[in-house]
C-alpha cells in the first residue's frame, strides 16, 4: 500500500519534482465538487491500496489550491484538467491522462511502460 499526501504549498511540490529522482511519483489532480473526479479518485485509491510499488503518491485539491494547480501547469507544460494524473520519474512527466481514462489498470501500465 501507498501512503497518499495531499500538497498544500507550492514548497511541497517542488519536493515531489525532487523526491522524483529517487521514486516514480503519481500526482493526482482532483476537483472535490466534480462527480467524475471522485470516480477518478476512487481508481487512483484502488490502485494506491494494492501496489506494492516503490513510489510516491500525491493528491491537489485543485479548488483548495488552485495556486498549486496552476504551478504544476505552468511547469509541465500540460493543459489543466481536473481530474488529471502524472507519473513523473527523474523531474519529467512520464505520463499524464484525465477524466474516465484515469483506472487502476491504466496507471498499473503505464508505471510497467515507465
Amino acid at each position: 500500500m501507498i501512503e497518499l499526501k495531499e500538497l498544500q504549498s507550492n514548497e511541497e511540490l517542488e519536493q515531489v519534482w525532487e523526491n522524483s529522482q529517487q521514486n516514480p511519483v503519481l500526482l493526482f489532480k482532483h476537483s472535490t465538487t466534480c462527480p467524475i473526479s471522485a470516480g477518478a479518485f476512487k481508481q487512483y485509491q484502488s490502485f494506491l491500496e494494492a501496489s506494492d510499488e516503490n513510489l510516491d503518491g500525491y493528491i491537489v485539491k485543485v479548488i483548495e489550491s488552485k495556486d498549486i494547480s496552476n504551478q504544476i501547469a505552468a511547469e509541465t507544460n500540460v493543459k489543466h484538467e481536473s481530474p488529471q494524473i502524472f507519473l513523473i520519474k527523474d523531474k519529467e512527466v512520464l505520463w499524464h491522462t484525465s477524466h474516465s481514462k484515469i483506472t487502476a489498470e491504466s496507471i498499473s501500465r503505464e508505471l510497467k511502460n515507465a
